[in-house]
């Protein structure tokens, strides 16, 4: 008989809204499973802008959304110091622009009223010259610019944090574990699901009074499954990846269409895009095309003329689970949420689903969906999650002194710091920086070796490639070449990997990598990524296949 783990809510989908959930209810006592068929946050929250912005551009058509946005990014920075970085936008406004620059300006001192939600600054207005010498990047055929600013955030880590806080108050979590069968009573009731863990095959049940569906864009597949239909009118997105920053300022950018694009520091580098198209393809195989990574450069050339001089290293592509709305422009799409009770206006009670939203108002979004699960078990329970830091926001971090004691580098001690905030000392203090100083696995980030153990150790990382979101294993310049094999030997000592796991692990890293990198091979890099490819495949005998 296979085992069966009993709970109150079982919460289907790792990503921000589903960890965001997991969070709430454990904080107020509820007893939690959530289940993740990847990684956490593998999905819509990683392949995001990473911004916990208002939406500047929601502000005429969706104000409610902009207002909840900013709302929370204030929270978020509260409860998530560590995590965010403020980004300074620039919008320059050319002549022959559809919306001259007074009526920009109006805009804009509209969104100034939402600005003290989510501690940012007012716009201003700059002459061309002004802007130029701000950026000299910027093209010359300007006609002014305005600035105004933003919080960007690591998504990734974001979703880890409340997994982790969800954790400590009793959650139970699983990664690589898909919902495969509803469990009902003899009334129809959904009693939870059957899962099945991906990696092992074992499969086993999780018995709950309630269920909430939070698969993002696999919000339709799950509610199929349980015999409920919900409609979302998807919605790719790709970003481009250039191997450093292009410039310390996010900038505007308009693409041919007339959509609203920017380039903007994230991190080590710097990221542009968002395109917006509807997707009916295969939602595990999202891939990106030459023809996308043309469009996205194409609009920024107009704001940055010297713009293909920069590398773009890879792709991020994801869907938004948006709402479904029939007859209008992607664009013209609310970003609002809805979260459905099944029992009310279906035939599967004890089923809730959440769908669309924004990753900058998910802690709101979060908060409304576990008040209405908390009503239906009876619980009364405040919301904590505005006011209760995440795992490393409980305090500043001391970087020169962490790096100091840890015998490490400043960069690596900054990184570590921004990936898990009060808790670095930790990450590294098994280390005896004498006896068995902490070794650079990727440079790039970079990243340590004790930082890969305590992932494995602490986070319950199953599979190399969670390192991608989990610390940024292989996302900088080299792409994995420098980093996987070595990274792939300390969790092989870790998890007790033999050598055809291990192998199989560092296969799989470097596919994904060459699928992210593909679409954006010109010139040279085509030769450099072969050879890199070579490396990864040669060294382990598999002749350059791609699984």
């Amino acid at each position: 008989m296979s085992r069966v783990l009993p709970c109150d809510v079982l919460v289907i989908g790792g990503g921000i809204n589903g960890t965001g959930i997991a969070r709430d209810l454990a904080l107020r006592g509820v007893s939690v499973a959530l289940v993740e068929r990847r990684e956490l946050g593998s999905g819509t929250s990683w392949a995001s802008s990473g911004m916990i912005h208002g939406g500047l551009r929601y502000l005429q058509q969706d104000p409610e959304v902009t207002h909840h946005s900013c709302l929370d990014s204030g929270a978020i920075q509260r409860i998530a110091p560590h995590l965010v970085f403020r980004i300074p936008f620039l919008m320059p406004v050319f002549s022959d622009d559809r919306i001259g620059p007074e009526i920009v300006e109006v805009g804009l001192e509209m969104y100034d009223a939402y600005q003290p939600l989510k501690n940012g600054r007012p716009h201003t207005r700059l002459t061309s010259a002004q802007a130029r010498e701000l950026e000299p990047m910027l093209s010359d055929r300007i006609e002014c610019a305005f600035t105004l600013d933003e919080w960007g955030v690591d998504a990734g880590r974001l979703c880890i944090a409340n997994a982790l806080d969800a954790m400590a108050h009793g959650a139970r979590v699983f990664t690589h574990t898909e919902a495969v069968e509803p469990l009902r009573s003899p009334g129809g009731r959904i009693e939870g699901a059957r899962v099945r863990d991906t990696v092992t095959g074992e499969t086993w049940q999780v018995e709950a009074a309630l269920t909430m569906n939070a698969a993002g864009p696999w919000v339709p597949q799950v509610s199929e499954m349980m015999g409920e239909l919900v409609r979302q009118r998807p919605g790719k997105g790709i970003h481009l990846v250039f191997e450093r920053r292009v410039s310390n300022l996010a900038i505007y950018a308009r693409g041919v269409d007339g959509r609203d694009m920017f380039t903007f520091p994230h991190e080590q580098n710097s990221m542009a895009g968002t395109t917006d198209d509807d997707y009916y393809g295969d939602l595990d195989r999202i891939e990106a095309t030459e023809d996308e990574v043309a469009y996205v450069l194409e609009a920024m050339e107009r704001s940055i003329p010297d713009i293909r001089r920069h590398r773009v290293t890879h792709t991020l592509q994801g869907v938004r689970p948006t709402l479904y709305g029939f007859g209008a422009y992607e664009d013209e799409l609310s970003r609002d949420y809805e979260v459905i009770d099944h029992g009310a206006g279906g035939q599967a009670p004890g089923l809730f689903t959440i769908t669309g939203g924004k990753l900058a108002a998910f802690r709101l979004m979060a908060e409304d969906a576990a008040d209405r699960l908390c009503a239906e078990l009876g619980n009364d329970a405040p919301c904590r999650t505005a006011e209760l830091p995440l795992p490393g926001g409980e305090e500043p971090v001391d970087v020169a002194a962490l790096a100091r004691k840890a015998a490490i580098s400043l960069p690596a001690a900054l990184r570590l710091a921004f990936r898990h905030g009060a808790r670095a000392g930790q990450v590294v203090g098994a280390s005896d920086p004498v006896q068995s100083p902490a070794r650079t696995i990727c440079a790039c980030e970079p990243v340590l070796d004790s930082e890969l153990r305590h992932v494995a150790r602490v986070e319950g990382v199953r599979k190399l490639s969670d390192c991608m979101l989990r610390v940024r294993l292989g996302l900088g310049a080299c792409q994995g070449a420098g980093c996987t094999a070595s990274a792939a030997g300390v969790l092989a000592e870790e998890l007790g990997w033999d050598a055809e796991r291990t192998i199989r692990e560092v296969a799989e890293f470097a596919a994904q990598r060459w699928r992210a990198v593909a679409p954006v091979l010109d010139g040279a890099q085509v030769a450099a990524m072969e050879v890199h490819r070579s490396v990864h495949f040669g060294m382990i005998g598999m002749g350059g296949a791609v699984p």
